[in-house]
């Protein structure tokens, strides 16, 4: 049997626990890029979020190319550095500013979604030591590119696993976020909720 904390996990869940989905059931997602409300902090959120996604997506494609042999470990290593750094930086202070800032702000403003914005904030703590785990399988691989293949090989498998569960991971927590924020915005604007 599972346990019900087990469902609200980031790994294991498959979207918001129904009594949190009220409001983007009154404002589903097909509806948000017409909204009067969405332009400001909706569309600033939307736009980081795919941001993540596109930079995650990148990460992916790129250790693919490399495994695959369309980029040698000098060309991958230049290639690849910076735009892990950018990803992993700005996810963590995207983080960092919700957790201090936006998410008790809109906790604030409605306490039906109080337990959202908890489940959300677990779901930081879990992201970022995924990140760390991201951070140092990547620097072990690009630490073996001037090694044998065998070990080149054998690093970039670990890191293309890792890589692979964090943009899971992320994946499952930027959807739940944004059914969880942006209804709201939508509901209320941003200058009621005193974030625009």
């Amino acid at each position: 049997m599972t346990d019900k904390a087990d469902t609200h996990h980031l790994e294991t869940r498959a979207g918001l626990p129904e009594d949190l989905r009220w409001l983007v059931d009154k404002y589903p997602r097909e509806d948000w890029r017409a909204h009067d409300n969405v332009h400001g902090m909706a569309s600033m959120w939307l736009q980081r979020h795919d941001m993540f996604r596109e930079l995650g997506g990148m990460l992916t494609t790129g250790i693919g190319d490399y495994r695959e042999g369309r980029m040698d470990a000098q060309q991958f290593a230049r290639w690849f550095a910076p735009r892990l750094n950018h990803f992993l930086g700005n996810l963590d202070g995207h983080h960092n500013v919700e957790d201090q800032h936006y998410f008790p702000a809109f906790a604030k403003a409605e306490s039906r979604l109080k337990r959202g914005f908890d489940i959300l904030d677990a779901d930081h703590h879990l992201i970022h030591e995924a990140l760390e785990r991201n951070a140092e399988t990547a620097n072990a691989f690009l630490r073996t590119l001037s090694e044998s293949m065998d070990k080149q090989r054998f690093a970039a498998d670990a890191y293309a696993d890792e890589n692979a569960r964090l943009v899971a991971m992320l994946t499952r927590h930027l959807d739940d976020e944004e059914d969880l924020i942006i209804p709201l915005i939508l509901d209320r604007g941003d200058r009621a909720l005193e974030i625009g």
